[in-house]
């Protein structure tokens, strides 16, 4: 199975209401809460568009350049779903998804607009705007091997072991305040699929500001923070 076969299905299965990512943005000025049904829909849709519209097949390089945001979740879910190996800057991908103005070496480059509302980039090939055209379900033609590689040079196995390490050391079922980008593998590894394995739920902030933090851990009820 994939890794969002083993670490996200479950909590999904478990309670599909519970929030999953709460992102700010304290240079904005935004907050956004996604439910785990609500970034599974993303990532069926962003698994269906990279399969059936970009021939991503498992083991093909998807590289995902975005910063820690809800976007990047559904991205990130969706490619691991249909098999991908995501990758970071610097490898030659089949499917690269950038912020606007980003570039990346790829046989297809979309952009992620990270707008709060999920609005377009108007782009030329534009992330959102695309994977809103493909289904709110996935089923894998046949199941990712556990041999398959999947983030970086790591394979599912290695990953699903490596974030239960890792959860392993957080409290069960915590609500996460991060600030940790998302670089792969090791930012990816510890911000994000950590918590999942943990059974948790994310305060993502980009571009923080120190005087809020307080107390949006005490708002948020946050029992862990990282970074």
């Amino acid at each position: 199975m994939s890794v969002t076969e083993i670490l996200f299905t479950p909590l999904l299965k478990a309670d599909p209401g519970r929030p999953l990512i709460t992102h700010y943005d304290d240079a904005a000025g935004t907050r956004v809460e996604l439910s785990r049904a609500t970034i599974a829909n993303w990532a069926a849709k962003t698994a269906n568009w990279l399969r059936d519209e970009h021939d991503v097949e498992p083991g093909d390089p998807v590289a995902v350049l975005l910063p820690a945001h809800w976007q990047t979740a559904g991205l990130l879910l969706g490619a691991w779903w249909c098999g991908a190996r995501v990758v970071g800057a610097g490898v030659n991908a089949k499917v690269a998804v950038v912020p606007p103005g980003g570039t990346a070496d790829a046989d297809v480059v979309a952009v992620a607009s990270l707008h709060p509302m999920g609005l377009g980039s108007g782009a030329a090939v534009d992330y959102l705007d695309d994977v809103r055209l493909h289904g709110d379900d996935f089923t894998p033609w046949e199941p990712t091997p556990g041999s398959t590689p999947a983030l970086g040079e790591s394979t599912v196995d290695a990953v699903v072991a490596k974030a239960r390490e890792l959860a392993a050391k957080m409290d069960s079922e915590p609500r996460v305040l991060s600030t940790l980008e998302w670089n792969v593998p090791s930012g990816v590894l510890k911000g994000f699929l950590a918590v999942l394995a943990a059974g948790g739920s994310l305060v993502q902030v980009s571009s923080p500001d120190a005087g809020l933090m307080g107390a949006r851990r005490d708002s948020e009820k946050v029992t862990q923070q990282l970074g």
